[in-house]
């Protein structure tokens, strides 16, 4: 059986489940609203426009919040590998960052910017920084050393050895790194938007939480891991798999 027959089957019999489940009454629906409820609610949320908008508006902000988020990551990587004292000291602060969740930046964030879009990218930028820039600091480390040898050798040195060695051979690790700040940057950014008070996924989240529309509520949750799983799988996975595959890493 093929893993995409094996998907729907289960997804199938999981909504199977879950709307026997809230029509038999074995919990209240309240707390968990049948899939039939949730697409409805979906369904008012497209044609009245409001969850496009959402969506336009989410993604404006996380394109801004990635974009800069890879340029200042693939900068402080290239800093941290080339530097040894900036990997002993910044380094060392990446890796402290990285380990904050983006949702506890949100307080630093309003209180420096407001709460208004700055913000929210502001979190969405902190969320992919620290791991790009770690993933490009351990691609370049782990350039093998007869590659620089061998164009040593050949007469390439200083920023020529760098552009034709050594950052080609850590594109594997910047693709991970790129695919991995997505993941964070789009998890920052639903965080971000809990408290914004604009357009935005998150931010109707928490308005259908504050008026007790839970089938609304898990409508934009399931928006929110699908749209996830489809970047990761159909855009990210793909590249990745073809980098590694190019590079002879699969």
């Amino acid at each position: 059986m093929k893993p995409i027959v094996k998907k729907i089957l289960f997804f199938a019999v999981v909504l199977l489940l879950w709307e026997g489940g809230a029509r038999l009454g074995l919990w209240p629906k309240i707390i968990l609203p049948a899939p039939t409820d949730v697409y409805q609610s979906l369904k008012i949320g497209f044609s009245d426009l409001t969850l496009v908008y959402d969506l336009i508006a989410s993604f404006r902000r996380l394109f801004i919040g990635l974009g800069i988020a890879l340029l200042i990551g693939t900068s402080f990587g290239v800093l941290l590998a080339k530097s040894k004292t900036a990997d002993e000291t910044l380094g060392s602060l990446l890796l402290a960052f990285q380990s904050v969740p983006s949702i506890v930046w949100l307080p630093l964030a309003i209180m420096w910017f407001g709460m208004n879009e700055t913000a929210v990218i502001f979190v969405v930028v902190l969320g992919g920084t620290f791991v790009m820039a770690l993933n490009i600091r351990t691609g370049i480390k782990n350039v093998s050393p007869l590659f620089t040898r061998a164009a040593q050798t050949m007469g390439s040195k200083g920023i020529d050895l760098f552009i034709r060695v050594t950052l080609p051979a850590s594109v594997p690790y910047a693709v991970t790194g790129a695919r991995l700040a997505w993941a964070f940057a789009w998890r920052a950014l639903m965080a971000g938007e809990l408290l914004s008070t604009g357009p935005g996924l998150g931010y109707t989240l928490r308005y259908a939480s504050d008026f007790g529309d839970m089938s609304l509520v898990i409508g934009v949750m399931i928006i929110i891991g699908v749209i996830g799983a489809i970047v990761d799988q159909l855009i990210f996975s793909r590249i990745e798999r073809s980098v590694l595959k190019r590079w002879g890493l699969q």
